[in-house]
């Protein structure tokens, strides 16, 4: 069989990936067999068996390689994307490995005692999209800010935070934390886009902006990203703990509630192949840097018509309109349950048709 030509960048979890210290590690389909290699130099096989409940059994010896972990979850990722239908896949892995996909969740006992691989479970771990660090393990301290008691964030990140193959585009996209030395006159160029300026507001000079990004890179509760396809910036975000951002009175914000904004730069990334991509991506990223975050919320201008029915149909609910100082909007929220129940990464109505034969690649770090 012919196979499909395409990449996917992930990394092992918790390690920031880096291009000049990355790895290849690469999944390709022939048939039923699934061949796993790192830098071309083969790593697993897995045998794949379709059905009411499809299964992969591991084919010869588990490798003690500090990555077959990473390559089994890889395995898993790249099985239930050839069945998309599938709630679950069986596993037949020797015990160490077991045991070990049990305690990290990437794999739970069933009602008859069966080994599987869930994808609502697997796409809530961050080993193969979340390359950055995060607040999973930051513990629960309490503090004021500007009047508001909320809980102690952890220290921002820096670099690349996400990456994730988009089959559909045949491009990674990516996010990495802005850099005012690189970022900076592609930033100030954005905002000075009429397109852009009606709804954001913010065309200056290159020191407004200079500003600006150091204010967003200096507030704890707040984030901003570089949105990048193929390496190239398109776009830019920014994530903020909805508590202590101005969106937190006007609503029963939780202690662990995010939002975001968004800013599409480049005119030519543009329509649903494109939005289907970095949209739900955002919002994967967002769920992964903290599993206490349940609900992600947004307040576009109520007249911003084409951004609230592409989330509305990337399952965010229309909460209510209200007014800000500056503008009226429209809260909307999206639920954990709901975007991994549904798989909304990939929404149905856009998921492209599994190849037969495909290969696929995903940088991660070598040991």
């Amino acid at each position: 069989m012919q196979s499909n030509a395409s990449s996917m960048t992930h990394a092992v979890a918790g390690q920031p990936w880096s291009s000049a210290s990355s790895a290849i590690l690469q999944s390709g389909w022939e048939g039923a067999t699934l061949q796993l290699s790192l830098d071309g130099t083969p790593l697993q096989a897995w045998q794949f068996t379709a059905g009411a409940q499809p299964r992969l059994a591991l084919a010869g010896p588990a490798s003690d390689h500090p990555l077959a972990r990473a390559a089994a979850f890889a395995a898993c990722e790249a099985a239930l994307a050839r069945t998309p239908a599938a709630e679950s896949i069986a596993l037949d892995v020797p015990g160490a490995l077991a045991a070990a996909m049990l305690c990290e969740g990437s794999a739970v006992r069933d009602a008859s005692g069966r080994l599987v691989s869930r994808v609502e479970q697997l796409w809530q771990l961050p080993a193969l999209w979340h390359t950055g660090t995060s607040g999973r393990d930051f513990p629960l301290q309490y503090a004021m800010s500007a009047g508001k008691r909320h809980p102690l964030r952890a220290p921002k990140p820096s670099g690349q935070v996400y990456a994730r193959h988009i089959p559909w585009l045949d491009q990674v996209f990516s996010m990495r934390v802005a850099d005012l030395d690189v970022d900076l006159q592609c930033f100030h160029g954005w905002m000075n886009d009429p397109r852009v300026a009606v709804f954001w507001q913010e065309e200056g000079d290159l020191a407004r902006h200079r500003g600006y990004l150091q204010a967003q890179l200096d507030d704890p509760h707040t984030i901003p990203l570089i949105g990048c396809l193929g390496g190239k910036p398109f776009a830019y975000f920014e994530v903020y703990w909805a508590r202590e951002n101005r969106i937190g009175p006007y609503y029963d914000a939780d202690d662990f509630d995010r939002g975001w904004h968004v800013l599409i730069g480049d005119g030519e990334i543009r329509g649903k192949a494109y939005i289907s991509a970095w949209l739900p991506s955002l919002m994967h990223y967002i769920f992964l840097d903290d599993p206490r975050t349940q609900r992600i919320v947004g307040e576009p201008r109520i007249d911003h018509v084409q951004q609230i029915r592409n989330l509305d149909r990337s399952g965010f609910a229309k909460v209510k309109a209200f007014d800000f100082p500056h503008k009226r909007a429209m809260l909307v929220m999206l639920l954990r349950e709901r975007f991994f129940g549904e798989r909304l990464w990939v929404p149905q109505e856009d998921a492209p048709a599994q190849a037969p034969a495909e290969l696929v690649a995903h940088p991660a770090l070598a040991a």
